[in-house]
């Protein structure tokens, strides 16, 4: 699975789950703010308990993502290697000055 189509589908079903514990503590007639930190607790609890597999695709997608991040960084680039160049031919000028 893609790592954009990865992370999609796990926030839609964590939204799912914190927008049903919500609108149920809603139908209980519970006070609109409490509802909310009380489904945000139990989403997360569901989450933690039945989502392990679209996590830890997630998780996956984003250490791929850091590590090959962390690599190109790593790599030494051409405008580097110019600059180097530039670097070599200045000091190796010839001490003439020009009037």
């Amino acid at each position: 699975m893609k790592p954009g189509r990865t992370w999609l589908v796990y926030t839609l079903i964590r939204l799912g789950l914190f927008a049903g514990v919500l609108l149920l503590l809603l139908v209980l007639q519970i006070t609109p703010w409490l509802a909310a930190v009380i489904a945000a607790l139990i989403s997360l609890c569901i989450s933690i308990i039945f989502l392990r597999k679209p996590r830890e695709e997630a998780s996956k997608t984003l250490y791929e993502a850091r590590n090959n991040r962390n690599q190109a960084a790593s790599r030494p680039s051409a405008a580097s290697e110019d600059e180097s160049v530039e670097d070599d031919a200045v000091d190796h000028a010839t001490d003439d000055p020009r009037p």
